[in-house]
């Protein structure tokens, strides 16, 4: 059968069997197929291959790309004629391809000698940006030959002209509100974990957002009201909080916006959403990918009494009143130049953070890569030319104050900026434009990222970039039908394109399956980096670490930048000292609690960075802190370690990336050895002191400072989702923190231990405290079911070797086998102990999951509804989260523990070494020049 029936075919069955349209073709030999059946005119496939060349064809650098654009080139050339498609036509189709072989074929025409189509080429060429160093090299080298036409590109260039000619956005901008949920709506409503592997697909992801009611109600709004676009809300809460930030963004889009370009499908932009406290930092910046607008709306607002003091309701949280009605089918009007939003003439509340210039740039250019691309294409022409830079886009921010120290993070975006005109260090609130050190890609979204990558026109990694990785853990519990589709054409083209691969595309090396932040907090070796990842607990313990959306990880990978405003930062320190029987997990939540209660219930982390001064804590316990982070709503964590702890902690990193490299996962440019030379290369100059390990100046400046007492915190910790508060915007929120005495003996039906929250310590613990209770009772037995994931194959192997592996398989029922990957997921569970696979597992919640309805004790991150556990019509399932030694023994005994119970359990274990520094781990301010 040829590649077209069996598309044909597959048409079919997707109409049929999803009622989908057909899917957007990629693949060159289908293409040329198609072309072939496009030439012969009694083709009888004929008509529907013009079709699927002209609007079913993805752009960028697909393989299919490149025979529609040297197809276009044939028929502006003459070689090919195609009624339907003029020369007009095709240059026109060009110019919706973004780049690659679209820039390549306009340039061959540009700079050829064939007056009739040079000139038009080269207009084509003026409104395109993704252009890169070999399409600017041509460009260049043809107007140093004295080509004129090239000449008059870079002068369009010179002048931004793809830029300032596009209009201008509209003044006003009619919305009808939709309310997508009440309290925090996480991206996993928008596009859940359990339907990562469809993300790539952008119709059939589709489906999957909220729900089909939801969907038909959206439609409903639309023909309601044709002349607004529907603004999804976030009711008393904030849109957008959690991970999947680009396939959430993009279901939206899908929905709500508009299409992008009309020869490409399902690729929508410019969404609008909104939220009561705004959008969440990483989800916003995906809004801005697209051009949308992101509003944070303050509807509802804390209630004072006559004092001015703020009402609390019997569990202390403020009492809200609600400021003005956005409920489901209010017309609203967004007036773009006052900032403001209006109901009819009312004024409700001003908006001037969602139109910044440089939003407003975005929104104009179509979304944020094309505002990136095309100020370094307009230097580039600007310093080819010989002329000065043209100010055409938004100047940015440079804010310096004088006698101001920095804190942890302006050091770190000072030390990576790029093109900084400012002579003195950089503070909180610049604009900056930064080199990116770090990049990592996971493998739900991975697909996606690929497809970011392929429309810009990307074809390798920026040399500028130290290393990347390419993970396979959110897909390692289940080697399903799914999983094979999707991971091997991923990791195939990551290793292409100068990454490295968890998984070996030529098989050579073993699949590592390791969580990809404890592949990330390895393979940073230096604590001024800057790493972006493509996962919302991007938060390494070294450095600064961005959780992403694909598309950012894209430009990361492919420009080796990054531009966003330094964050302010909220110091935290300790006092006290810690209980012998406390984990270092319940300092974490007890961090989060005591400032809400210090704070009044204001969560002054949310889109901050915690500067977390943690001291001797080395970087595997201290990711504990940095990676919770992320549920506290912080764009990110600092960790402030000592000399002494940076060293280890760097050493340590470099024996694992040495593993990496004998297993045979380096690549041809050598990228892991350079991490090893880097790595040593930041040891010498700790150890000179010629460069010590960060710390904020004295006389730095914070937005606020808290101070976590040790001593009050004497019981385990618990985040609840506190799933059936009576105030739906409470639940699944992750500030509701209770010590385990709250809980008395309340059942559990599950307990897993795993995902990024733990480490080699908490597999040691675990090991630990089978062999004390097998001591007491002369063998452990489980009432309930315990799932055990290890992060990393290097802590299997490190467990294995110390003997640790052997208690821990002496009291499973189930060990993982690589040679014999499971491949369906568990829907039942045995009451024992299950030793999977490293990766993310359940707390994923797109291959495993616990049973409908149960009550899940985990040491993972996520509370929100359905991700580890779904609900059932008689009870809804609760991910309650806390400490490894707590979740072993809730599952050994079938319910919380007394207090007396979980002493007598850790009596003897080392928990944590934590220790609070008993200096300031601060430097003396002294002003400095960055020049």
């Amino acid at each position: 059968m040829s590649l077209y029936l069996e598309y044909i075919a597959e048409i079919e069955n997707r109409k049929n069997e999803l009622g989908l349209a057909p899917k957007p073709i990629d693949s060159a030999e289908l293409l040329a197929e198609i072309i072939e059946q496009i030439k012969d005119l009694e083709n009888p496939y004929r008509q529907d291959s013009l079709h699927f060349f002209i609007y079913n064809t993805l752009p960028g650098t697909t393989s299919a790309a490149g025979e529609k654009a040297k197809f276009l080139k044939a028929i502006i050339l003459g070689e090919s004629q195609v009624a339907e498609i003029t020369p007009d036509f095709a240059f026109e189709l060009l110019s919706h391809m973004k780049g690659g072989p679209s820039i390549e074929v306009l340039l061959d025409l540009a700079l050829s000698d064939d007056t009739s189509v040079a000139n038009t080429a080269a207009e084509v060429l003026k409104t395109q940006v993704f252009l890169y160093d070999a399409d600017t090299a041509r460009l260049e080298a043809a107007f140093k030959a004295g080509n004129a036409i090239a000449k008059a590109i870079l002068e369009s260039y010179a002048n931004a002209e793809f830029f300032t000619k596009l209009p201008d956005i509209e003044e006003k901008i009619e919305v009808v509100t939709y309310i997508a949920g009440e309290g925090d709506i996480s991206t996993d409503l928008l596009s859940p974990g359990n339907q990562a592997h469809s993300r790539a697909d952008r119709e059939l992801h589709g489906k999957c957002m909220i729900s089909p009611e939801a969907q038909q109600e959206i439609q409903a709004l639309q023909a309601k009201h044709p002349h607004a676009k529907v603004m999804l809300i976030a009711e008393k809460g904030t849109m957008g909080v959690g991970s999947s930030r680009m396939s959430g963004v993009n279901n939206v889009a899908l929905w709500a916006g508009k299409q992008a370009s009309p020869y490409v499908p399902f690729i929508n932009i410019a969404p609008v959403v909104a939220g009561t406290n705004g959008i969440s930092p990483i989800f916003l910046t995906t809004v801005d990918v697209t051009g949308g607008i992101g509003l944070d709306l303050k509807n509802w607002v804390k209630k004072v009494d006559a004092n001015g003091n703020t009402v609390l309701d019997d569990n202390g949280d403020p009492v809200l009143e609600e400021a003005y009605s956005v409920a489901t089918g209010t017309v609203l009007t967004i007036d773009t130049k006052a900032k403001k939003l209006y109901n009819g003439d009312k004024e409700l509340v001003d908006i001037a953070s969602a139109f910044t210039p440089q939003k407003v740039e975005f929104m104009k250019a179509g979304g944020s890569y094309a505002v990136v691309f095309g100020k370094k294409l307009q230097t580039f022409a600007a310093e080819t030319l010989g002329v000065p830079l043209k100010p055409v886009y938004a100047a940015s921010k440079e804010i310096s104050h004088a006698g101001q120290g920095l804190t942890a993070v302006e050091k770190i975006f000072n030390n990576n900026a790029v093109g900084v005109a400012s002579e003195t260090p950089l503070h909180a609130g610049s604009d900056v434009r930064v080199r990116v050190n770090i990049v990592g890609s996971q493998d739900t979204t991975g697909p996606m990222t690929c497809q970011e990558l392929e429309a810009m026109a990307a074809s390798t990694i920026s040399p500028t970039v130290d290393g990347a990785y390419q993970s396979g853990c959110h897909t390692a519990s289940v080697w399903d039908s799914k999983a094979k589709a999707n991971i091997p054409k991923l990791m195939s083209f990551m290793n292409k394109f100068g990454l490295i691969t968890a998984r070996d595309p030529k098989g050579e090396y073993p699949a590592m399956t390791d969580v990809i932040h404890k592949v990330l907090n390895d393979i940073t070796v230096d604590d001024r980096a800057i790493i972006i990842g493509g996962d919302s607990h991007t938060r390494m313990s070294k450095g600064v670490a961005f959780g992403a959306d694909s598309g950012t990880v894209a430009l990361a990978l492919a420009t080796g930048e990054a531009a966003m405003p330094i964050p302010e930062s909220v110091k935290v320190t300790f006092k006290g000292k810690m209980h012998s029987h406390m984990d270092f997990r319940d300092v974490v939540h007890a961090t989060q609690a005591q400032m809400l209660k210090q704070f009044g219930g204001e969560n002054v982390f949310q889109g901050r960075i915690i500067e977390v001064h943690i001291g001797t804590l080395l970087a595997d316990q201290a990711f504990t802190f940095t990676d919770w982070s992320a549920e506290m709503k912080a764009k990110a964590s600092i960790c402030i370690s000592n000399d002494e702890t940076l060293i280890k902690s760097i050493e340590l990193a470099k024996s694992r990336i040495q593993i990496m490299i004998n297993k045979g996962m380096d690549n041809q440019a050598g990228t892991l050895k350079h991490l090893i030379n880097l790595a040593d290369k930041r040891i010498d100059e700790v150890k000179s002191g010629t460069n010590p390990a960060l710390a904020p100046d004295d006389a730095a400046n914070y937005y606020a400072e808290v101070v976590v007492d040790l001593d009050v915190i004497d019981q385990p910790m618990i985040a609840d989702p506190d799933v059936n508060n009576e105030d739906a915007s409470k639940r699944y929120t992750h500030d509701v923190i209770r010590p385990v005495s709250y809980y008395k003996d309340k059942p559990v039906d599950l307990g897993f231990v795993g995902s990024c929250m733990v480490h080699k310590g908490d597999m040691q613990i675990i090991a630990q405290m089978l062999r004390n209770i097998e001591q007491q009772n002369g063998s452990v037995s489980f009432k309930v079911p315990l799932v055990v994931a290890p992060p990393t194959y290097n802590i299997v192997d490190e467990l294995k070797a110390e003997g640790d592996w052997d208690i821990l398989k002496k009291y499973s029922g189930f060990e993982f086998d690589d040679a014999n990957p499971k491949s369906e997921a568990r829907t039942k569970y045995e009451n024992i102990m299950y030793l999977e696979r490293p990766g993310c597992n359940l707390c994923m919640g797109n291959q495993e999951k616990a049973e409908p309805g149960d009550t899940v004790i985990a040491t993972s991150t996520r509370l929100f509804q359905g991700r580890v556990v779904a609900d059932t019509a008689e009870k809804k399932g609760e991910s309650l989260l806390g400490s490894t030694p707590l979740v072993v023994l809730s599952t050994i005994l079938g319910r919380f523990p007394t207090m007396d119970e979980y002493k007598n359990a850790v009596d003897g274990i080392d928990l944590t070494k934590f220790t609070p520094p008993t200096e300031a781990m601060t430097t003396e301010y002294i002003p400095i020049s960055l020049v």
